[in-house]
């Protein structure tokens, strides 16, 4: 879901940094051969993951929700030497095309991951943990936020997709829909949640940023 006319999208991916070459084969490869290719980040979201992995320097991140890697790949782009990307995803059926582009883009060393239900995961993890990018099942960004909170480094930094939801967020959610009402809470508590610094970026679908104080 994009919020700016064509023309404004258009111009604005035109001018950001260019797409690598091992992201443009994984973004042909998954229109090709898996279901629900729109769940990539995409060019600008991408680079903007990689901008924002750029500034914090993290040593360790954690990716909750690996889909077919790009965002892990973005994500591994500005990690310090020695880094690791600690990535967790319910769904082991895409296992063969990460390998595929984790070892095109070199990073096979630097990712640990791991298959299951993250609520169960992440509490065997250990801290800190510099950068979270949570990109899952949009009913539990709640539940992942409180686990995920204490185990960050001061100034942190946690980002979350599709906080905007097509635009659902902004009017009462219709009945049976859990995932509007759950990302309108988690909106709500980001915003009045005094131990971060947030800012909700329009981009693409919408895009929390939220600065651990501290």
């Amino acid at each position: 879901m994009n919020f700016l006319p064509e023309a404004i999208e258009n111009y604005a991916t035109e001018h950001t940094q260019p797409v690598p070459e091992v992201l443009k084969a994984l973004t042909r490869e998954t229109w090709q051969k898996v279901l629900m290719p729109r769940m990539l980040s995409g060019h600008i979201q991408g680079r903007m993951l990689s901008l924002l992995s750029h500034l914090t320097r993290p040593s360790v991140i954690l990716e909750i929700g690996t889909y077919t890697g790009y965002s892990a790949i973005c994500l591994c782009e500005g990690l310090q030497a020695g880094g690791r990307l600690i990535t967790i995803d319910i769904n082991d059926e895409l296992k063969w095309i990460q390998d595929k582009y984790f070892a095109m883009a070199g990073i096979v060393d630097k990712v640990e991951r791991h298959v299951g239900n993250a609520r169960d995961i992440i509490p065997t993890l250990s801290g800190p943990i510099d950068l979270v990018f949570i990109d899952a099942d949009k009913e539990n960004y709640l539940h992942y936020y409180n686990q995920v909170l204490p185990m960050m480094a001061p100034g942190g930094l946690i980002l979350a997709d599709n906080v905007l939801w097509s635009g659902k967020v902004v009017t009462p959610a219709a009945t049976g829909d859990a995932e509007t009402r759950a990302l309108q809470a988690f909106n709500d508590e980001i915003r009045k949640d005094p131990r971060i610094q947030p800012v909700l970026l329009p981009l693409r679908d919408g895009l929390m940023c939220a600065r651990v104080v501290g």
